[in-house]
């Protein structure tokens, strides 16, 4: 593929992801969305985008909440390259990454791990695309204060990593959007809101106290 056509396939695939964003906004509208810098050395072409849920002041799972408290975020990254790469199978590359709060009984327990990364299969079951090479983590990081800070209340969280490679179908098509409709669904489930599709089970953030 030249270099001309290689620029024109990736265009339409931003615009298809700019239209999946939008879509998403009107479903989701929780989510906050903006684009960010992309990598450069991973690719010759690449897109990001960040989302963010905050609370809004509302509850979740009956817990009450920080006003615009930042309960999950993610981080979705579309690569393309028109000759391929070694490991992708395809010419297209998706990097995501989500990261959410957690209850403390609920980080202990030793199967949220898996829980999560089922999260992530399930949505992208869901949204009827198909992808290979799936690989991944999910880390369970606890923060405790030390020192001077030994009296701020020990922190945990929830991060997953995320990278697959997007199949096309019968007619071509890649079906961009329905990755990028996954991951909604994977930040939102982190952050304990209902699932948009049917078999996802969310996520109760930790309880905060508002703040007086």
């Amino acid at each position: 593929m030249d270099a001309d056509r290689g620029a024109e396939e990736f265009r339409q695939a931003v615009a298809e992801l700019q239209e999946g964003l939008a879509g998403q906004g009107e479903i989701r509208p929780e989510l906050t969305f903006e684009e960010e810098p992309p990598p450069r050395r991973l690719a010759p072409y690449a897109v990001a985008v960040a989302a963010t849920v905050a609370s809004s002041g509302g509850t979740a799972a009956g817990a009450a909440l920080d006003e615009d408290a930042e309960i999950a975020s993610g981080r979705f990254v579309l690569l393309f390259d028109p000759a391929g790469q070694p490991g992708w199978d395809g010419r297209y590359r998706v990097i995501s990454y989500v990261r959410a709060e957690l209850e403390p009984e609920m980080a202990a327990d030793p199967l949220i791990n898996a829980v999560g990364w089922s999260w992530l299969t399930e949505a992208l079951g869901n949204a009827e695309v198909g992808y290979r090479n799936i690989s991944g983590t999910v880390t369970t990081v606890v923060t405790q204060g030390f020192g001077s800070k030994q009296d701020e209340p020990v922190s945990t969280g929830f991060e997953l990593r995320a990278s697959w490679s997007p199949m096309t179908d019968a007619s071509g098509e890649t079906e961009l959007a329905g990755h990028l409709a996954a991951w909604c669904n994977v930040i939102c489930a982190a952050a304990g809101l209902p699932p948009s599709a049917p078999g996802v089970a969310a996520l109760r953030p930790p309880r905060r106290r508002r703040r007086p």
